[in-house]
């Protein structure tokens, strides 16, 4: 793609704003999927938490696309997940919005993992706003008619 190539040019530094709205090459890469050149980004330093003229970061790029390749690199390398843009959006908000579930579901489990780490594993419960942490109700409701099966059983061979 054309605007990759204007990237490769000699002493293009790898966080300068590539174009007008202050994109650096590592948001065009979220933006694009492209997890290889991302990678290639980070491995050069990019700054993984600049922002643009929306208030989005690279994480925020990956998760409009619905690219879990480029969020998993992203998280692997630091990325703030609560980074919200300039409308209040996280992320998972936005990979929500855009309907990316499997995406929205990726980065609320890792929020809340890094949180229960941050919290010293109190118990803290963190506020699930979407309900992507939630246990699938079908799997809520086979394992208590399972329970009750194992009742049964139990109460006919004590003969009651």
């Amino acid at each position: 793609s054309g605007s990759f190539s204007n990237l490769f040019e000699a002493g293009t530094s790898v966080n300068a704003p590539a174009d007008a709205f202050g994109q650096s090459p590592a948001h065009l890469a979220a933006c694009g999927g492209e997890a290889f050149f991302l990678l290639w980004q980070l491995q050069t330093g990019a700054n993984l938490n600049q922002q643009d003229c929306l208030g989005e970061a690279p994480i925020h790029k990956a998760a409009k696309v619905g690219s879990l390749e480029c969020l998993a690199l992203l998280v692997a390398g630091d990325a703030k997940i609560d980074l919200c843009n300039n409308s209040g959006q996280t992320a998972a908000d936005l990979a929500l919005a855009y309907g990316f579930l499997e995406c929205a579901k990726f980065l609320t489990t890792i929020q809340h993992t890094q949180t229960m780490k941050l919290r010293g594993q109190s118990g803290y419960s963190l506020s699930d706003k979407h309900g992507l942490l939630r246990e699938d109700p079908a799997a809520q409701n086979q394992e208590s008619e399972t329970n009750r099966s194992i009742s049964r059983k139990r109460r006919r061979s004590d003969g009651v």
